[in-house]
C-alpha cells in the first residue's frame, strides 16, 4: 500500500499553513521532520481525516480521502496517535484500551480482549495494564497510546511527536517498538528531534513554514552537509559569523572547540578540520539554504 499526498494546501484565512506539497509514502517509517510551526501537525490532521485541505488530494491506497464515501473506509485503515493525546487518570490501562476498542467498532469481546492482550505485550504494559493511567510514566502514556492506535490493526499509524517529555531511555525503547511496528505497515513519524528519525527513518520530508524543503532518502540529507561540516578550536571571545551555524561548543583548556555548519571558517580559529556529517548537520545545513532562498 501507498499514499499519495498530491499539491496539498491548506489556508486558514490569509495564513497558508502548508503550501503545494506532494509527497508518496511506502511501507516502513518515513519521518517528517521540521521546527514548530512548520505545518506538520496540520499535515498528520489532514491524513487523519480530521482536516480537509483547501485544495489538492491525498490517496491512502485507492482511496480518496477527500470523497466522503470513501472517508469512512480510509479511517479503517488509520491508527492515529496525536501529539496532545488525552488520557483518563482514572481508568486502568487496560480499561481505556477496552472503551477505545469499543469506539473503534471491535464489539465482538473475545476478539477485543484477543487484541488487548496482544498489544499489551507488544508495548511492553502487561504487567503494568491494571495500574490506574495516573500512575504511569510518561513513556507508559505514550507506549498505552500506541496501542489504542493499533487496535483494529491499521495498516497506517500516523504518530506525532512520541518523544516529547521522555528520557533517553524511554525515547529508545519507544523507537525501537516504532522500528518493529514498522515492519508490516506504514508509520508516519512526525517530530522537530531530529534524532528520533535518524535512528529509525529510511525516508523523510522536511517541512518549513508550510513549504516542502526536502524529500528523500535519509543518507541524501546527510550527504548534502558534506564539505559544510567542520571543527575547529577558537578563543574564548569568538563571536561566529552569521553564515555559520553552530551545532555546539565544548571548553577546552586552550580555548571553545566548535562543530558548526557553512562555509569553512576564517578568522582567529586553529586545528580546523572537515567533519563526516550526521542528520543533524544536513538538517541545519538545509535550513541554512532554505533561508537564503527566502532572503
Amino acid at each position: 500500500m501507498e499514499i499519495g499526498i498530491e499539491h496539498v494546501t491548506k489556508r486558514y484565512g490569509a495564513h497558508e499553513a502548508l503550501r503545494d506539497i506532494t509527497v508518496r509514502i511506502s511501507e516502513g517509517m518515513f519521518g517528517l521532520l521540521g521546527p514548530n510551526g512548520a505545518g506538520k501537525t496540520t499535515l498528520l490532521s489532514i491524513l487523519a481525516t480530521l482536516r480537509r485541505p483547501t485544495s489538492g488530494h491525498v490517496f491512502i491506497g485507492s482511496l480518496d480521502i477527500s470523497q466522503p464515501r470513501q472517508r469512512k473506509a480510509v479511517r479503517s485503515l488509520l491508527g492515529y496517535l496525536p501529539q496532545d493525546f488525552g488520557l483518563y487518570p482514572d481508568l486502568t490501562g487496560r480499561e481505556l484500551l477496552d472503551y477505545m476498542g469499543l469506539l473503534k467498532g471491535l464489539y465482538d469481546r473475545s476478539e477485543r480482549r484477543r487484541q488487548i492482550e496482544a498489544l499489551c505485550e507488544a508495548v511492553n504494559l502487561t504487567s503494568d495494564a491494571n495500574r490506574k493511567i495516573g500512575t504511569y510514566s510518561g513513556g507508559m502514556k505514550r507506549r498505552l497510546g500506541i496501542a489504542q492506535a493499533l487496535l483494529g490493526n491499521p495498516r497506517v499509524l500516523i504518530v506525532d511527536e512520541p518523544t516529547v517529555g521522555l528520557d533517553p531511555e524511554e525515547r529508545i525503547r519507544l523507537r525501537m517498538l516504532l522500528a518493529r511496528l514498522a515492519e508490516e505497515r506504514i508509520i508516519i513519524l512526525s517530530t522537530h528531534v531530529v534524532e528520533d528519525i535518524s535512528h529509525i527513518c529510511e525516508h523523510l520530508a522536511v517541512l518549513d513554514q508550510g513549504t516542502l524543503t526536502f524529500n528523500g532518502q535519509t543518507r541524501q540529507l546527510i550527504e548534502a552537509a558534506t564539505g559544510h561540516t567542520w571543527q575547529f578550536l577558537a578563543p574564548p571571545d569568538y563571536i561566529p559569523p552569521t553564515d555559520l551555524s553552530v551545532i555546539s561548543t565544548l571548553p577546552q583548556q586552550h580555548g571553545i572547540l566548535y562543530h558548526v555548519i557553512g562555509p569553512q571558517p576564517h578568522g582567529p580559529v586553529q586545528a580546523i578540520q572537515s567533519l563526516t556529517p550526521g542528520l543533524e548537520d544536513g538538517y541545519v545545513w538545509l535550513r541554512q539554504q532554505t533561508k537564503r532562498r527566502q532572503a
